[in-house]
């Protein structure tokens, strides 16, 4: 059987089991939900403005921002802040002020930026869990329907059955970041307007030792920057679907190999922030999926990471686990 034939049996098997449309359905609700709180919380920021500053303040950006590095300014000086928390308020006062030196207004609210932001925010956990929600049973759920020894008696390689699931994956993972893509720029179009993709954005942030590097930063139109954006995302739904298509395949129950990869997941986020001095967690995949952090600059939990670094070690994952699950599938006794 031609492999092609094998994964446009695999996808009819996915669009019936109705997987991707809840997670599309899921994509629409939250992208709606997070954009109406976007405009909300715009608008009463502006009408705090204009109850200090006047109401001409609420047009003017510069104010806007002035006004923001006061209220950071007055959250570095407190006295319950840590000193990790006042290092990353120190590199946004930094962030913000260039952006005011450069004439870049970075408070501009507009489909453009909503669209880069919305994923920017859901690269470390959200995305990822609709990519399991996807992967998490594309192998399991043969195992536990009974459906994988009627896979294997045909006369097909077992390594072609395997390779026609995990591509079916990689494209519904290019499904799942192009639909967030369109998705967010239509609905928040409706918020914010459709314009904002021409506007400058400055990335290339670095930091070092707590304190912001300039020297590499570009100022870049707001669609390149957005690609930029969904690509390294897309990088990421690929990794966590390699993992979670190896755990699929080593673990026959579809309950335990979803409770595993999710839980694994959100973990990363209490040992990157419990464990952040613990060096061995640089080389934990759920720590480097803030891909996005390196283009902001935003601050990091780990010292000593940096985008060649995270993406080195997500390769690594993504190999590893695509090895073990062809090995292990092509070895183990499926009949028993």
């Amino acid at each position: 059987m031609k492999l092609f034939s094998l994964i446009e049996n695999e996808v009819i098997k996915m669009i019936s089991k109705k997987r991707l449309m809840f997670v599309l359905a899921i994509l629409i609700v939250l992208i709606s939900v997070f954009a109406y709180g976007q405009n909300q919380s715009q608008a009463r920021t502006r009408a705090q403005l204009s109850q200090r500053m006047g109401i001409s303040a609420t047009t003017d950006w510069r104010k806007l921002a002035d006004q923001q590095l006061i209220d950071l300014k007055n959250r570095l000086d407190s006295p319950y802040s840590d000193e990790k928390s006042k290092a990353s308020t120190r590199v946004r006062m930094e962030q913000l002020q260039y952006n005011v030196d450069q004439n870049i207004n970075p408070l501009e609210q507009s489909s453009a930026k909503f669209t880069t932001t919305f994923m920017e925010q859901a690269i470390f956990l959200f995305l990822p869990l609709l990519i399991i929600m996807l992967s998490a049973d594309m192998v399991s759920g043969e195992y536990s329907s009974g459906t994988i020894k009627l896979l294997v008696v045909r006369n097909v390689p077992r390594w072609k059955i395997l390779l026609s699931k995990y591509l079916t994956l990689v494209v519904l993972e290019v499904v799942v970041v192009f639909f967030a893509f369109v998705l967010a720029a239509i609905i928040s179009g409706f918020f914010f307007g459709f314009g904002g993709w021409l506007a400058p954005v400055a990335t290339g942030f670095k930091v070092i030792a707590g304190k912001l590097d300039t020297t590499g930063v570009l100022n870049v139109p707001q669609w390149r920057y957005s690609l930029m954006v969904y690509s390294l995302a897309f990088f990421v739904a690929f990794v966590v679907g390699s993992i979670s298509f190896m755990i699929s395949v080593l673990v026959k129950s579809t309950a335990a190999s979803i409770g595993i990869i999710m839980s694994t997941l959100v973990a990363g986020n209490f040992i990157s922030f419990f464990l952040a001095d613990w060096k061995i967690t640089r080389y934990m995949f759920m720590v480097n999926l803030r891909l996005t952090d390196y283009l902001s600059g935003s601050f990091q939990p780990v010292e000593g990471m940096n985008m060649i670094f995270s993406i080195t070690v997500l390769l690594g994952w993504a190999i590893a686990s695509i090895i073990i699950s062809f090995v292990y599938f092509t070895k183990q006794d499926i009949m028993v």
